[in-house]
């Protein structure tokens, strides 16, 4: 009986792993992705609101999510667009986001 708990505990831990798999960036630099986010899943504020989460509504070309570099435009985005923050605050967080996704 201990054998089979064990070997339940095992396989029950491998499939939540694997569900949070997903969820995982992409690895590699990252660029600022304007219009392909979902509504509530924008990445930092905008001219209109100062926090992440608050996009209203899908693919708002105001609205904006990182991305692994080079995919933007094949998603139907752009890479330019007004943000809320200065460039500077945005570059140190853009970096800070891309060391964390390289576990730099």
């Amino acid at each position: 009986m201990n054998h089979r708990l064990i070997v339940s505990s095992a396989l029950a831990s491998l499939f939540s792993m694997g569900a949070f798999a997903g969820d995982v960036p992409a690895q590699g630099p990252l660029e600022h992705c304007f219009g392909v986010v979902k509504a509530g899943a924008n990445d930092c504020a905008t001219g209109t609101h100062a926090c992440a989460g608050q996009a209203k509504k899908d693919k708002d070309p105001a609205e904006w999510q990182y991305v692994a570099r080079g995919t933007c435009e094949k998603m139907g985005g752009k890479t330019t667009g007004v943000m809320g923050k200065p460039m500077a605050a945005r570059e140190a967080e853009a970096k800070k986001l891309e060391e964390r996704v390289n576990m730099k």
